[in-house]
C-alpha cells in the first residue's frame, strides 16, 4: 500500500509529533522542511546560513529554494512508495510546484490531514517550547510573524485540497493519543491502514 500525505496546521499544533506518528505507523518517511533546513543550519552549510538568516527575522524560506529540497527529498528511494509531508506546500505557489512534481511521476496526494488549533492554543504551546527548548526562532515576536503568515499563506491551500475532496479536519486540542486517534479513523475510512 501507497500513501501520499500533507499535514498542516500552525506552528504549535503538534503536526511535527503526530507527523511522525503517523509515517511510523505507515511505513513512510516524514519530509518535514523545517528539520531538512534545520539540519543545514546545524552543520553550517552554505544553504544552512542563507536559511539562519531568514528564519533569525521571523521569515520564511523562499518557495524556489525550498520546492528544490522537497523534490530532490522525494526523488530518494525511501519516498517511492509514500511519504508524508510537513511544512510544505505553504502556499499557493508551492502548491502548484508539487502538483506539477507529482504529476509528472503520476501520483498524487492521498490524504491532507488539517489539525485545527485555536490561535491562542499556538500561541500558548509555542511560547512553552521556546522556555523549555531555549529555540531562538521562538521569541514572542517571530511566533506572532509566523502564526500571520500561516493564517494569510498556508490556510488558503487548504480550499484548494478541499475541492479535491481530499482534506481531513481533525481537533487539534487534546491528549496526543486521542488526536492520534482521531487521525487514523479519518485515515482508515480513506482505506489508509497503518501497518500492523
Amino acid at each position: 500500500m501507497t500513501a501520499r500525505l500533507l499535514i498542516v496546521g500552525p506552528q504549535g499544533s503538534g503536526k511535527g509529533t503526530q507527523g511522525v506518528r503517523v509515517g511510523e505507523a505507515l511505513g513512510v518517511p516524514v519530509v518535514s522542511t523545517g528539520d531538512v533546513f534545520r539540519a543545514n543550519v546545524s552543520q553550517g552549510t552554505e544553504l544552512g546560513l542563507q536559511v539562519k538568516s531568514i528564519i533569525d527575522g521571523g521569515d520564511l524560506v523562499p518557495d524556489e529554494l525550498t520546492s528544490a529540497v522537497v523534490r530532490d527529498r522525494l526523488s530518494q528511494a525511501d519516498a517511492a512508495e509514500g511519504f508524508l509531508l510537513d511544512g510544505y506546500p505553504r502556499n499557493l505557489a508551492q502548491v502548484l510546484h508539487l502538483d506539477e512534481f507529482l504529476e509528472g511521476r503520476d501520483e498524487k496526494l492521498d490524504a491532507v490531514i488539517a489539525l485545527v488549533v485555536p490561535r491562542e492554543e499556538s500561541l500558548a504551546r509555542l511560547t512553552s517550547r521556546a522556555a523549555e527548548q531555549g529555540r531562538a526562532d521562538d521569541t514572542e515576536a517571530a511566533i506572532a510573524t509566523r502564526l500571520g503568515i500561516y493564517e494569510r499563506e498556508t490556510a488558503p491551500i487548504l480550499d484548494v485540497y478541499g475541492t479535491r475532496g481530499i482534506v481531513d479536519e481533525i481537533d487539534g486540542v487534546g491528549d496526543l493519543d486521542e488526536i492520534t486517534a482521531r487521525i487514523f479513523a479519518a485515515l482508515e475510512a480513506r482505506g489508509l491502514r497503518p501497518a500492523r
